[in-house]
């Protein structure tokens, strides 16, 4: 059975209230909303589906754990869980990678690293992609869209101005102040992680 690679509905942030507030349903909608995504991440960078089992119950263990450090004024709910995910996966590798060089100084074979950066790199390329279109739905209109061309259409200012039918002048300027924004959304994530 496939798992689908990111929420169906979509989080109801009205839940988050509740979540903070140690509710079990909220934490229960938050398991059926995010742990295919979360499976599919630990899936596609670990490469072994009861690793990422493991992993997934990992995440929502730390996610119920700690849940009085999150701060929705800082990011949603979905992103924190990302970023949860982010950290598991890789403490999943390093794990594996101590248990690889056991099974080799047993073997007489001696340290040796697992390779495993393939695997980490596709994960968090796709996180920091989930990541991204978070806060650029974030930003609201034009500038989510202005900035969607910038980054996934790779287009220039007078494209977009063209395209959008806005002023190249607006344009420019949503584009300063979308990037200044990201750019302390995801400096604050990068901190939080």
């Amino acid at each position: 059975m496939a798992l689908p690679a990111q929420p169906s509905r979509g989080w109801d942030d009205a839940l988050t209230a509740s979540f903070l507030a140690g509710d079990e349903s909220a934490l229960a909608a938050a398991y059926r909303e995010f742990a295919p995504l979360v499976h599919t991440l630990a899936l596609r960078s670990l490469a072994d589906r009861a690793a990422a089992d493991d992993v997934t119950q990992e995440v929502f263990i730390r996610v119920w754990r700690s849940r009085n450090t999150f701060n929705p004024q800082v990011a949603r709910l979905p992103a924190w869980i990302v970023g949860i995910t982010r950290n598991a996966i890789a403490d999943a590798h390093s794990s594996s990678a101590r248990e690889a060089r056991k099974a080799y100084a047993a073997a007489g074979a001696g340290l040796a690293a697992a390779d495993t950066g393939a695997g980490t790199e596709a994960a968090e390329v796709l996180a920091d992609r989930l990541l991204l279109d978070g806060e650029l739905e974030r930003l609201g209109e034009p500038q989510g869209s202005i900035m969607k061309l910038a980054f996934y259409e790779d287009l220039t200012h007078e494209q977009i101005s063209r395209k959008l039918d806005l002023p190249l002048g607006t344009v420019k300027s949503h584009i300063r102040r979308s990037l200044t924004h990201l750019r302390s959304r995801l400096e604050v994530d990068h901190a939080a992680s």
